[in-house]
């Protein structure tokens, strides 16, 4: 940037942040006003503010530009706080520098707004890579979690373990049902897998199919799979569409197939005792999940 262009603003810094803060808190942010406090809107503006005059008295600073772009993201706040907030820095510092300079001539202009759009757009681009950045980063680790959601293998006694299903299936969910059972069965040296579908809304024929091929590969690696939560709608279903899963059990309920799996672990339900306890308070904290 030109020298003097330099001094001038920051000779001039006061009264431009002050512009520039009244221009921020009419940002993108007037839509999150609701639930965002007025304190943090002033703060993060203020820190913007300074990171971008910092940058100009001192020089470029990329670790800067990753940190507040990385906060901006954390906070949920959308990328036009960041575009827009450079425009309008853009705008008043041209406007000041003719105001200053006393430039009405168009070459004096022309000079004006290359030597700051020299300075702002290097940096609003810097910004927006790092929010980016950021952001693919933060929805790459969520994705990774909901898949790990999407098909849990819970270990509820030892050789046994619960996958409760929730939502609909699709051949990429299936996919990861079958490799989650898999590696489960293995990891917790389960002797009997329960998979409770209570919570799938239809069952079609190509989720059965999926569900079949995950049970067959659980039995082929020593372990049997238990099929629990067939609402009566759905047993028409696969009555209908002649689905055959006679390979391996199935029980109505998740306390019924637990109890199916106790049988062929060689364990039982007590009648009385603090073991029927420990055994009830195992199922009702599954029908929570």
């Amino acid at each position: 940037m030109n020298p003097e262009y330099k001094d001038i603003l920051l000779t001039h810094s006061d009264d431009i942040i002050r512009k520039w803060m009244d221009d921020l808190e009419d940002s993108k942010l007037r839509d999150y006003k609701s639930t965002i406090s007025d304190e943090m809107i002033e703060q993060v503006n203020r820190e913007f503010v300074n990171l971008i005059f910092s940058i100009l008295k001192d020089g470029h600073s990329q670790k800067s530009i990753e940190q507040f772009s990385e906060r901006i993201v954390n906070l949920g706040w959308p990328l036009g706080y960041l575009t827009e907030g450079m425009q309008s820095l853009r705008t008043i510092c041209i406007k000041s520098l003719m105001e200053h300079l006393d430039e009405h001539d168009k070459d004096g202009f022309l000079q004006i707004m290359e030597d700051i759009n020299h300075w702002v757009d290097p940096i609003k681009n810097e910004l927006v890579d790092a929010y980016s950045s950021n952001w693919t980063s933060i929805i790459s680790l969520q994705k990774v979690a909901l898949q790990e959601l999407s098909a849990p293998l819970i270990p509820v006694l030892d050789g046994v373990t619960i996958m409760p299903l929730v939502g609909t299936i699709d051949t990429d969910r299936a996919k990861l049902i079958m490799e989650n059972l898999l590696d489960g069965v293995i990891k917790h040296r389960a002797d009997v897998v329960l998979i409770d579908i209570t919570g799938v809304p239809v069952v079609d024929t190509m989720v059965a199919h999926h569900i079949i091929q995950a049970a067959e590969a659980v039995r082929l690696i020593g372990a049997t799979c238990i099929l629990v939560g067939i609402r009566p709608e759905i047993a028409q279903t696969i009555v209908n569409l002649g689905i055959d899963l006679s390979k391996f059990p199935t029980k109505s309920s998740l306390k019924r197939g637990f109890e199916k799996a106790l049988e062929i672990t060689d364990r039982q339900i007590v009648s009385n005792g603090e073991e029927k306890k420990v055994i009830d308070d195992i199922i009702q904290s599954i029908d929570k999940e």
